[in-house]
């Protein structure tokens, strides 16, 4: 939405989904330390795979995390070199966990929900089952972490756009868009 409004936005997640993506810089150096299982007939990280190995082993996602996370900060910075326009928006969905991102940033605004209305769009979106969702939630920092690290929360826990995009609005103002 802020995007739309002029701002320019850098999306983490894509930026790290396009490191593990068939080709992407990631891959070679995952497929050498988890091993070939891991990555797709399309050439791309089994997420599926990945995904239960992290949750079931912490110590292997800061395995994964120290060979994502270098590639994408580096993408990121590329990226905002390039970025024109004077609100410059980083979509960081492990924010909190990743503590150096604070000091390089002027604002957090966490958009906010209650955990089962989280947990019910997770189901819509990726449709993954309860405990898949709740095992993703256990790995991330909790509602009340992410609350207190914001300087601005917009709370959107129902399932139309609407009031977000009011909210977004005056936000935008704010910031000059």
């Amino acid at each position: 939405m802020l995007k739309a409004l002029g701002a320019d936005v850098i999306d983490a997640d894509a930026v790290s989904r396009a490191t593990t993506a068939s080709g992407g810089a990631a891959i070679a150096v995952i497929a050498q330390t988890f091993g070939r299982a891991f990555i797709g007939a399309d050439g791309a990280l089994d997420r599926a795979r990945m995904r239960a190995l992290v949750f079931s082993q912490p110590d292997q996602r800061k395995v994964l995390e120290n060979i994502v996370h270098p590639l994408v900060g580096q993408e990121i910075q590329r990226l905002a070199v390039q970025a024109t326009s004077s609100v410059l928006v980083f979509d960081v969905p492990l924010l909190v966990e990743s503590p150096h991102w604070r000091r390089q940033l002027d604002w957090v605004l966490v958009v906010d929900c209650l955990p089962i209305t989280q947990v019910r769009r997770v189901t819509q979106r990726n449709g993954w089952d309860l405990a898949t969702i709740e095992a993703a939630m256990q790995n991330q920092c909790s509602r009340e972490q992410r609350l207190a690290a914001a300087d601005v929360v917009l709370f959107n826990d129902g399932d139309r756009l609407d009031n977000l995009q009011h909210l977004v609005g005056a936000l935008a103002k704010r910031f000059g868009l």
